[in-house]
């Protein structure tokens, strides 16, 4: 079971994620190293957040827990489900 990780931006996330965007690289650099974090981006308009998808719900509550985006407000909510993944043959 994979997870999916749902981040809606803060209202003023266009002019705090510079500030912490490489802080925030790192992180998800490290998790993807690590093989934990699958796919990561923003929607087409950041402002409406971003997606991420992890190995684990453990692996996407760490990433949250450490994320400088999170620590410092860039991300207003987040949300994490679980995800059945099916391939289609």
């Amino acid at each position: 079971m994979k997870a999916v990780l749902f981040y809606r931006s803060a209202a003023d996330a266009l002019e705090k994620a510079p500030l912490h965007y490489p802080a925030h690289k790192a992180h998800v650099d490290a998790f993807h190293a690590r093989g934990e974090l699958l796919a990561v981006g923003p929607w087409a308009d950041p402002r409406e957040g971003s997606l991420a998808v992890f190995r684990s719900r453990a692996a996407a509550e760490d990433f949250v827990r450490a994320d400088p985006f999170v620590l410092h407000g860039v991300v207003a909510s987040h949300q994490i489900k679980e995800w059945d993944e099916r391939l289609l043959k």
